[in-house]
């Protein structure tokens, strides 16, 4: 590799110089073209480490989720109509929207250009390509099937966009009732229930126990508001960090998937999405201990990631896969049970899939009769409040005019 001095223009229109270490110049301009930098001038220094001296930023993370879906259609559309794939990721390079979308695919586009396959080309933009994305492009590169895979690629992530857009919905409702209610009792706490206390003092009326406990909890609110926001920001910001460590995470799992009706759900959830991506992943014809690996990296349980990588080491000695899966209460019997059947007949990516769709409809009606649950228990907890609200409020104008 050869020492390269450059002088280049960025988006702003500044000049930056530097030093490269690339094979030839052609490497090298691909390399300030991922940097969004126009080279202007390139002299050959010498030969020596890799040193790029420019403060320009790498670019890479912010892109959503609902970009890539998109991207991914699209470029399945275009190989499968014959589009080189360099000239299809330049059409949409120029299609996108998103100015952090269009640099990474701006980058890609040039490693492609440059040599560069594109497994490896995404594999630099981890997050905007996570790692089970990669590995099937790399799967569909090595096996000559790059169309058919981003075809399927493409449709399970819509599916997958589409399940999280329901279970994101089914929860609007009762949050927005929940945020509303809060802001009710703020409000009457804060403002409404000091004025009444004046009114109280100035009649003279003797007040009753209900309404001096609504008193008492609007002079600590009103006194301690920054306390308790204090002790709601460290609660959630401790709990978050905990169940980030080695030790917590375990522990923040388990207790998760405890709970009485929201531990199923987490569990289906992390279910659907095990036997998704491992049947993707298998269908792409990557190696069953890569792809076990690969899954386990990206289920955020610990709970099941233990589990896997249990199974992992039971199958690299020659156990199907089924047993280990069988002998760990976390995964359910119809589980290893259609894992079982999969792998006699050789149809495992197939089971798999099939049970991905299992679980998710599993998720969903959980989900459902969750917030169906949850809607009158709010009702009856808002009328309870309000009804207490306004008992405290009344009572000692009753007792007073009871007096006359």
């Amino acid at each position: 590799m050869s020492l390269y001095k450059f002088t280049a223009k960025d988006q702003s229109g500044k000049n930056v110089t530097g030093e490269v270490e690339a094979f030839d110049e052609k490497a090298l301009v691909a390399t300030l073209r991922s940097e969004s930098l126009i080279p202007i001038s390139i002299t050959l220094h010498g030969t020596g480490k890799f040193k790029f001296q420019t403060t320009v930023p790498k670019f890479g993370g912010g892109v959503s989720y609902s970009e890539i879906v998109s991207f991914t259609r699209q470029l399945s559309t275009m190989i499968s109509a014959g589009l080189p794939i360099a000239d299809a990721l330049v059409i949409l390079e120029k299609q996108t929207k998103s100015q952090k979308f269009q640099k990474v695919l701006s980058s890609v586009v040039a490693d492609v250009e440059g040599g560069t396959s594109l497994s490896s080309a995404f594999a630099k933009h981890t997050k905007a390509f996570d790692e089970v994305y990669v590995r099937l492009i790399e799967a569909g590169e090595t096996g000559g099937v790059l169309d058919k895979i981003l075809s399927k690629l493409a449709d399970t992530m819509e599916k997958e966009k589409e399940f999280k857009a329901k279970t994101r919905g089914a929860f609007i409702y009762p949050i927005i009732v929940i945020a509303v209610m809060l802001v009710v009792i703020s409000i009457m706490l804060i403002f409404v229930i000091p004025k009444l206390t004046g009114i109280y003092e100035e009649i003279g009326a003797e007040l009753p126990l209900p309404t001096r406990i609504l008193i008492a909890a609007s002079d600590f609110v009103r006194s301690f508001w920054w306390l308790l926001i204090l002790l709601a920001v460290s609660a959630i910001w401790g709990i978050k960090n905990f169940a980030k460590t080695q030790a917590g995470a375990p522990i923040m799992s388990k207790f998760i998937l405890a709970l009485p009706i929201w531990g199923k759900i987490r569990k289906s959830l992390v279910l659907s999405q095990f036997t998704r991506t491992l049947g993707l992943l298998l269908g792409a014809g990557i190696p069953i201990i890569t792809a076990l690996k690969v899954v386990a990296d990206i289920l955020a349980s610990p709970v099941f990631e233990e589990g896997i990588h249990v199974a992992i080491d039971k199958v690299e000695r020659g156990s199907p896969l089924y047993i280990p899966l069988a002998e760990n209460p976390a995964f359910p019997p119809i589980l290893s049970q259609m894992l079982r059947v999969g792998e006699e007949t050789g149809k495992v990516d197939e089971i798999l899939q099939r049970l991905s769709v299992y679980f998710e409809a599993e998720s969903e009606n959980l989900i459902r009769n969750l917030t169906t649950a949850l809607e009158p228990v709010i009702l009856v907890f808002l009328g309870v409040g309000v009804g207490v609200l306004v008992l405290s409020i009344i009572l000692p104008i009753y007792n007073l005019t009871a007096q006359f």
